[in-house]
């Protein structure tokens, strides 16, 4: 008894015609599509500002219009957060079309985590809610589930729920559905996106297919996706998924909390990975709730600053900037001169660096206006060679997040469903506090032997990514060797040397010998979230093959 579930978007904007190309391509029973992300829900938090109509993801009512009759005819169920801040809104224009189209389709939507009047001076406070209002609805005949903030997850959870009658408290079948839900979320970062060794596989990566599940009753699953598509599925890709945005061994949700430490990868077949012995445990006492405010304006613009002299370029403009800048100051300032430059360069861009300033203050013409005037004041008066990359804008709305914790009693969870009857959706019945999980024995380290400064990444992958403030940074090794490696010599300190950036920061070391992988968490180093843009990677995307590029002393028996 197998659910094949999958996947159509991995963010708001991913590919259009996903959900096409996977209604079409193979054999589903579920097809999924997440739309939500910290940085969505504060764009969907203005859209509703200027429309209270508003705040769900317009894209899938457009590729829903191409693509009802497809899923209808082949009898595929659709589960999507694409909701957002308005799940009923979604649901209520999904009917509409439904009508206009002539498709008799039962659309349901679950709703109650939406606690925006209990945190004043949000724009947005939605709580991470779990699987089981998706199911409900689903068991009652649901063809559309439309939610609005649930764990990415609970978007495979749900369905396998309704499908094999699972019930709370089934903690390793939950668990089970938890990390492949979590493999999938993402789309095509399953299969090759974004992945590390892109460039040894000869798959055609222009345009991978989006991943399915093959979920069984037990809770263990199948990564693959339709025969034919780009890209390609291996225990690296899935590797990388799990690692991106998790953290220790505890993996937490609403339904249950996964053990990353027990799950086994195996190559079955090509493009097929088997996920096992996953370990569930029950939830913790809270549910998560995102935090999304407005916290000011922000301005920016970027000297170019070309040829000798850069230093001496550069603080010179920031003393006339300073000085220009001083009757209002803006309540933050943020300089960083970034040394593109290469000496007796051949073309004029690469013998530039660019010095870039951000300011940030809750006066949209102190950011605006006054730093326009100040910067172009100085195109006849500053360094030689004085230009800018564009003139600074009028200021632009910057937002902050952060996350807070609740009772599961203190969210209305609610299953509406497609005749307007509701079914509420009880908190667990049992709930276990998040303990530290002792860290495993270390492999045996490699024996002494010749060694040779070269990159971290010829011998491990990495995946980064963003929550909240703070970044993860996940690593990995494909070898027994090179695992055996890696757990003694990339210590949490090793890390912060590696990245400058890191080395006032707190930098928390997890192992998980089973994936033979580490996963760092860096508390920080984002600021006050995405939306704040505290770093030119704001979702620390990038942070991981940055890690990869540096050099350490690799035992050559490795290379």
């Amino acid at each position: 008894m197998t659910l094949r579930i999958g996947n159509a978007s991995g963010f708001y904007g991913d590919r259009f015609d996903a959900l096409r190309d996977m209604l079409t391509g193979g054999e589903l029973d579920v097809l999924t599509g997440d739309y939500l992300a910290e940085l969505t829900m504060l764009i969907l938090g203005r859209d509703r500002l200027k429309d209270p109509g508003a705040g769900y993801a317009r894209t899938f009512l457009r590729q829903l219009e191409e693509c009802l009759g497809l899923a209808h005819d082949r009898g595929v169920r659709v589960v999507t957060n694409a909701g957002g801040l308005n799940p009923a809104g979604l649901a209520d224009a999904v009917r509409k079309l439904a009508d206009r189209l002539g498709i008799p389709v039962r659309v349901a939507h679950v709703e109650g985590d939406d606690l925006t009047a209990a945190h004043p001076g949000s724009l947005a406070a939605h709580a991470y809610l779990g699987g089981f209002g998706i199911a409900a609805c689903l068991r009652e005949g649901a063809d559309i589930v439309v939610t609005g903030r649930v764990t990415d997850a609970a978007l495979v959870t749900g369905p396998a729920a309704a499908h094999f009658g699972w019930q709370p408290g089934e903690y390793d079948r939950l668990a089970g559905a938890v990390v492949a839900g979590h493999v999938l979320e993402c789309g095509t970062q399953a299969t090759g996106g974004n992945y590390s060794f892109f460039h040894e596989r000869q798959a055609d990566l222009r345009r991978p297919g989006f991943p399915l599940a093959e979920l069984h009753l037990d809770g263990t699953s199948v990564i693959t996706k339709h025969p034919g598509t780009g890209g390609f599925v291996d225990i690296g890709t899935v590797t990388a998924q799990l690692l991106y945005e998790t953290a220790g061994a505890r993996y937490p949700g609403p339904d249950v909390t996964a053990r990353l430490d027990t799950v086994r990868l195996t190559q079955e077949a090509p493009d097929r990975v088997r996920i096992e012995g996953v370990r569930g445990e029950a939830p913790p006492p809270t549910l998560k709730v995102g935090l999304n405010r407005l916290g000011g304006f922000r301005g920016e613009v970027t000297f170019v600053l070309t040829g000798l002299d850069i230093e001496a370029k550069a603080a010179l403009v920031r003393r006339q900037m300073a000085d220009a800048l001083a009757k209002s100051p803006p309540a933050d300032v943020r300089w960083d001169l970034v040394r593109t430059d290469r000496p007796d360069a051949d073309t004029e861009e690469t013998a530039s660096a660019l010095l870039r300033l951000v300011v940030r203050d809750p006066d949209q013409e102190t950011v605006g206006r006054t730093l326009s005037a100040a910067a172009v004041e100085l195109a006849l008066a500053s360094y030689p060679g004085f230009h800018v990359l564009a003139p600074p804008g009028k200021g632009t709305p910057y937002g902050v997040f952060e996350d807070v914790y609740v009772p599961h009693g203190a969210v209305p969870h609610m299953a509406v469903l497609h005749d307007g009857r509701r079914i509420p959706v009880a908190p667990p019945h049992e709930t276990a506090v998040l303990d530290d999980v002792p860290g495993p024995p270390l492999p045996e380290p490699l024996p002494d032997g010749p060694r040779r400064l070269a990159p971290l990444g010829l011998v491990a992958g990495a995946r980064s990514g963003d929550k909240g403030g703070n970044a993860n940074v996940g690593v990995w090794a494909r070898t027994d060797d090179a695992w055996r490696w890696l757990a003694h010599e990339l210590t949490a300190d090793r890390f912060r040397q590696l990245l400058p950036e890191c080395r006032e920061l707190k930098v928390t070391r997890h192992v998980l010998s089973n994936l033979r992988a580490l996963n760092f968490v860096v508390e920080g180093i984002l600021g006050q979230g995405v939306a704040a843009q505290h770093r030119f990677d704001p979702q620390a995307k990038a942070l991981g093959e940055w890690l990869r590029s540096r050099h350490m002393d690799i035992p050559e028996a490795l290379l």
